[in-house]
């Protein structure tokens, strides 16, 4: 018998809240919040995005990613710059500090969550993860293949 609506529902909100919940637990130790290391995550591969991308990726409001990345400019952690193609926009990269702060947080996410990794063999996240990109790319209407799943598919292609 198939599940309701609400059950899956509570699942996913569940295992989300936990999940942020133990990440934020390692990321106090560095005084960094979830948004924050959403923000630095997405800025390391160093090609620089525009503040509607990063408001998306970190799940706020532009009025808070703006104070946001106020913030980590004051810690030199980010910089501004114009964006080429449209000198209308601007663009945020991660400075050299930015970088080594990000690499100090993902190694200790990392090392957190490896405890949890046993729970879940390699073959099952990776459905799981092929799973919920599918549920959110149904959910959004568009049945759209995100950057995660993409690069997913393109690794078992090679």
């Amino acid at each position: 018998m198939a599940r309701q609506p609400q059950d899956l529902l509570h699942l996913l909100t569940r295992a989300e809240r936990l999940s942020v919940r133990r990440v934020q637990s390692v990321l106090e130790e560095f005084d960094c919040t979830i948004e924050a290391w959403r923000v630095l995550d997405l800025l390391s591969d160093g090609e620089g995005h525009n503040m509607t991308a990063l408001a998306d990726h970190a799940f706020l409001p532009a009025p808070t990613l703006t104070k946001l990345i106020d913030q980590l400019v004051d810690q030199n952690l980010v910089f501004r710059r114009v964006d080429p193609a449209d000198r209308r926009r601007v663009l945020a990269q991660l400075t050299p500090r930015g970088m080594q702060r990000r690499q100090r947080l993902s190694r200790a996410v990392r090392a957190d969550w490896g405890e949890v990794e046993p729970l879940l063999g390699q073959d099952e996240e990776e459905r799981l993860q092929t799973l919920l990109d599918q549920l959110a790319g149904a959910l959004e209407g568009d049945g759209s293949v995100t950057t995660a799943r993409a690069e997913r598919e393109v690794g078992r292609a090679r």
